[in-house]
């Protein structure tokens, strides 16, 4: 018998006939002699309409109302879930974030937890109760509700995991594990059996959608075995956990690629000390998030160039910025590309094997596209690449590195 925290996405619960097939699922895991706790999103698209119910009354909803508001979603859906489950015979019980007491700090929309007093959920599950409890919410120590943000319901159920030292916290979503890449771009991508978290944590931030950082920051942290599993279709899923043996074995375990970047390259600035504080000091306080940079010395020593990516989003307030300031420090030129994508191997087995920049350059070489900036860490290696180019360079290297092909033994 396995303690397991499930956690099920917006579009698991979307409709009363995919919650009463949760409530199926759980049982079948059930009836296995597991205890169990599920964690549960709002139902897919009550979110947004709370938020839009919010912005009809005014343009800037108080953080703190906002959020006794939108952690009413996920209330439904744990009341209807347990109704679900009772109705099966399957005694259950719910409980929203302030019930369970996910005590977290007081920051309204982006809270983080700090600590979860367990007592009550695991008193349910030494009565053989179900404990269904509400993601994305938790409570300050005002007694304020607040709400963890975008994608929080995977966070709470790797804390929720955490505290109670599961077996497993397993999240249900849309897709039945982690791919080598989008199979939307490349059809013959390959569900991967296990990942490391450090290759979830680079897959997560480079632009793959499948679980949110936070969760897996947490996981990691505490332990906490990871896995990704459909709600749709029965199948093992991705184990996320740590790195061993056989995982060394596979050079590279995926590609991920995001398609919102934008680059501003800044000429001719003086080579002092201080130039890049200047320029990216400036960007920092506007809340701007730098990605990749890279800085060349100019050949008269006497300038230097630098090049730095921003979200798209972001380009047009960034460009604006450094024009300013670039142009208080006598700079060249500043010029801006809004039509670049960034590419990115990631993999532990870079650790270990040579040449795998090498065999990158040589596949996009081959297919006519250009490198316009490289980024390397211990496990990644990314390019930035003109925008017509990123389903034919993730083909490109899926097919290189023979992703579509399970590693061999050692």
């Amino acid at each position: 018998m396995a303690l397991i925290v499930q956690k099920f996405g917006g579009t698991s619960v979307g409709s009363p006939e995919r919650i009463e097939a949760v409530a199926d699922k759980v049982l079948r895991y059930r009836a296995q002699g597991h205890q169990l706790v599920v964690v549960v999103s709002a139902m897919s698209g009550e979110t947004d309409r709370l938020i839009g119910l919010a912005k009809a009354i005014t343009d800037r909803p108080p953080p703190r109302e906002l959020d006794v508001l939108l952690s009413t979603g996920e209330q439904v859906t744990i009341a209807l879930l347990v109704m679900a489950l009772e109705k099966r015979g399957c005694p259950a019980r719910s409980y929203t974030g302030s019930q369970v007491h996910i005590l977290t700090d007081s920051a309204h929309n982006k809270a983080r937890i700090q600590e979860i007093d367990d007592a009550r959920v695991r008193a349910d599950l030494d009565a053989g109760r179900v404990v269904v409890v509400a993601g994305f919410q938790g409570v300050d120590a005002e007694g304020n509700i607040t709400t963890l943000g975008r994608g929080g319901s995977d966070t709470t159920a790797v804390a929720l995991a955490a505290a109670l030292k599961a077996d497993e916290c397993q999240i249900f979503t849309d897709v039945d594990g982690v791919y080598t890449t989008d199979p939307r771009v490349v059809p013959e991508a390959r569900r991967l059996e296990r990942i490391t978290f450090e290759e979830m944590l680079e897959m997560a931030s480079l632009g793959s959608k499948v679980l949110q950082i936070r969760s897996v920051e947490f996981a990691g942290k505490y332990n906490v075995p990871l896995r990704v599993l459909s709600s749709f279709e029965e199948g093992e899923g991705t184990l996320i956990t740590y790195e061993d043996e056989q995982m060394e074995n596979a050079l590279i375990s995926g590609i991920a690629f995001n398609r919102d970047e934008a680059k501003i390259t800044v000429l001719g600035v003086p080579d002092q000390p201080g130039i890049a504080h200047r320029l990216l000091g400036a960007v920092a306080d506007a809340n701007i998030e730098v990605d990749m940079i890279i800085q060349n010395i100019a050949p008269d020593d006497q300038t230097t160039d630098f090049t730095f990516t921003v979200h798209r989003n972001d380009y047009d307030r960034a460009l604006e910025l450094v024009r300013r300031v670039a142009g208080e420090m006598g700079a060249r030129e500043v010029s801006g590309d809004n039509r670049i994508v960034k590419i990115s191997l990631v993999g532990v087995g870079m650790r270990s094997h040579a040449g795998i920049a090498s065999t990158m350059f040589e596949a996009l070489a081959r297919e006519g596209i250009n490198i316009r900036m490289i980024s390397t860490s211990e496990i990644k290696i990314s390019v930035v690449v003109d925008e017509k180019y990123l389903e034919l360079g993730v083909r490109a290297l899926h097919d290189a590195f023979h992703l579509d092909q399970a590693p061999q033994s050692a």
